[in-house]
């Protein structure tokens, strides 16, 4: 059995969160899904419009994941591949080359998803405060 395993915040659930979740899944047998937490994600600065429970329930109920993890540090990673015996980190090609994931190609297979174009939580919420225009 090939374990897959992402990163990602996952606030206002789109068709770009599902199409990378679909793909990572393709990957493999068993997908794993590390959600930032609240407390990690505003330590980087970010604030999430659902609470991580309410994201951790909505993807739960996807399809294509079979088990949903907490985020909580950068530095977990490593110990998230060998608890889940994972043997493939997949990730939006946005972290390509970034050091938060290449140490891990000593650990598991690192692949670099294509994000979907034209559409994006950051997007999403730029839009609403503009009133969705």
């Amino acid at each position: 059995m090939r374990r897959v395993l992402t990163y990602g915040t996952f606030d206002l659930l789109h068709h770009g969160h599902i199409r990378i979740l679909k793909r990572a899944k393709a990957l493999g047998d068993f997908l794993v899904v590390a959600i930032s937490t609240d407390e990690f994600n505003a330590g980087k600065g970010k604030k999430s419009f659902h609470d991580y429970e309410t994201r951790k329930e909505i993807v739960e109920a996807i399809r294509y994941v079979d088990l949903v993890i907490p985020e909580e540090s950068w530095e977990q990673k490593l110990d998230d591949v060998k608890r889940y015996d994972i043997d493939i980190v997949a990730m939006g090609d946005d972290w390509a080359g970034s050091d938060r994931f290449d140490y891990l190609k000593d650990h598991c297979e690192l692949v670099f998803l294509p994000r979907t174009e034209g559409i994006s939580t950051t997007e999403i919420k730029e839009d609403l405060g503009r009133g969705g225009q």
